[in-house]
């Protein structure tokens, strides 16, 4: 009975990892010293780069009432969000965790760039304006005077 048991629970464990949904980690929190800070930011234009084509789309498909239309509305919101929260990963998990250093002398304002990047994400979520976008993508580039591209 207890083999059954162990069994039936270790089934269950392995289904739920297959079904709940993973986390996608921009870099691992083990000192590794494995860093590209400039192509996280890079990374992250990209991501804004997707979340201005998708309030576009939006605007695009806002009138129609086809089925096919609508879920690709849906999907452009489900984008359009996902870039935005993949951007909040990465500025939480990997800048400020990893690179944004209370020892550092212009901590106060690397802080503030790294938290007006996640305001500016969190507001291209909720919101579909390109105005908004465009806010995000500067707060974005700011970042790029403290992690330069490596020659």
């Amino acid at each position: 009975m207890i083999r059954v048991t162990k069994l039936f629970f270790a089934v269950i464990l392995c289904c739920a990892m297959l079904i709940l949904p993973k986390t996608a980690s921009t870099h691992c929190q083990v000192p590794c010293g494995i860093y590209d800070d400039n192509a996280r930011v890079v990374g992250m234009l990209e991501d804004v780069a997707t979340i201005r084509k998708a309030v576009k789309m939006l605007f695009e498909l806002a009138d129609k009432t086809d089925v096919q239309s609508r879920q690709q509305f849906v999907r452009w919101v489900t984008t359009k969000e996902d870039h935005a929260e993949k951007i909040i990963s990465t500025i939480a998990n990997y800048f400020l965790t990893q690179r944004v250093k209370a020892k550092q002398t212009d901590y106060v304002e690397r802080l503030t760039r790294h938290h007006a990047v996640i305001v500016n994400a969190m507001q291209a979520k909720q919101k579909a304006d390109q105005k908004v976008v465009k806010v995000l993508e500067d707060s974005v580039k700011a970042l790029l005077q403290y992690y330069p591209e490596h020659n």
